[in-house]
């Protein structure tokens, strides 16, 4: 089995989320605001492009 190797993989980084994202990336659905969980999830992907200056 092949494991992953991340550089840096225990360096912390922050991101700011709203409680509404959090709990939407923990499985909470939120029918009548679908745009939570793709906020939530764009905030995370532009942490990892800028820490990591992936494109």
């Amino acid at each position: 089995m092949n494991q992953l190797k991340i550089p840096n993989g225990e360096e912390k980084v922050t991101v700011e989320l709203t409680v509404k994202e959090l709990l939407a990336l923990a499985g909470q659905k939120f029918p009548l605001d679908k745009g939570v969980e793709i906020s939530a999830r764009k905030k995370l992907n532009e942490a990892l492009e800028d820490t990591y200056r992936i494109h």
